[in-house]
């Protein structure tokens, strides 16, 4: 018998096949990645001056593996390929060049709009890996490697793998501006995020502390005006601009060049088996 696999929609690409064995790995990481952001909320924090320094390695342990098992399940199933692991190297690489020129400058981070775009194109899995290996290599390019490189890779896993589950039938303007507005929700995302991991280590001499033992609810309060006066004003606002500049300035260029890519790769090309006797 022969069978063929169905292809993606016209101008998307599935350049990592998420199966139910590789979707699993991925709930469970990302399920993971909630937890390591949210538990100081459920327990005592450690003090101010070791925020992760104790934990933080072992998420970085954990982390990677997770990322290698997304990978290699895909490969044993067949839904990754040597042109799948090339794009993911060379935009990898572009990520990682692009973010020192940003970096510490009010929020200006131009490492989201490419992760944003590429995890459209090549889907959630895609996405979901490339932001673990952009921010990888970017803090061993930048020097950035510390207690919160972990946080970063899978806050941006997050936002590839958001890119990749959005509504596939919107192209042209009303596909950008798609991709605008969820240029915009990714920074305030990751910015709260960025914030939430370090936020119950801080000094408790503020009314906008963290408080072990209070409500949950409390706490969040809390956090949230922290978030508005520290980070939401300036640094996420930062990177919300310059995640919509960038997507619509060079979004429908690139969208295209990513797209020519895909197809020239043919990741989506029917997959045919030998007839069985």
């Amino acid at each position: 018998m022969t069978s063929t696999a169905t292809a993606a929609p016209a101008g998307h690409a599935n350049a990592v096949r998420l199966r139910m064995r590789s979707s699993l790995v991925l709930a469970l990481a990302s399920a993971a990645g909630l937890a390591m952001f949210f538990w100081p909320l459920f327990a005592s924090p450690a003090p101010a001056a070791t925020a992760h320094s104790t934990d933080a390695p072992l998420v970085f342990v954990l982390i990677l593996p997770v990322l290698i098992a997304i990978v290699l399940s895909e490969i044993s199933a067949g839904g990754i390929d040597a042109k799948a692991l090339a794009m993911l190297g060379v935009l990898s690489a572009i990520n990682a060049a692009l973010r020192p020129l940003g970096a510490g400058i009010a929020g200006v981070e131009t490492v989201f709009f490419m992760l944003v775009l590429a995890g459209r194109v090549f889907g959630p899995g895609f996405g979901f890996v490339l932001g673990c290996t952009s921010l990888f290599a970017s803090a061993l390019l930048t020097a950035g490697v510390g207690p919160w490189l972990p946080f970063q890779m899978i806050a941006s896993a997050w936002v590839g793998l958001g890119a990749g589950l959005l509504p596939r039938r919107p192209r042209g303007r009303a596909e950008i501006a798609m991709l605008i507005g969820y240029g915009v929700v990714a920074a305030y995302f990751v910015g709260f995020l960025m914030n939430l991991w370090f936020w119950p280590y801080l000094s408790a001499d503020t009314h906008l502390a963290f408080v072990p033992g209070d409500p949950i609810v409390a706490n969040l309060r809390r956090f949230g005006a922290f978030t508005l006066v520290t980070s939401t004003l300036g640094w996420d606002t930062g990177r919300a601009i310059t995640n919509a500049l960038a997507i619509g300035l060079v979004g429908p260029a690139v969208l295209a060049v990513l797209r020519r890519a895909a197809r020239r790769a043919a990741f989506d090309a029917p997959v045919r088996l030998a007839p069985s006797n």
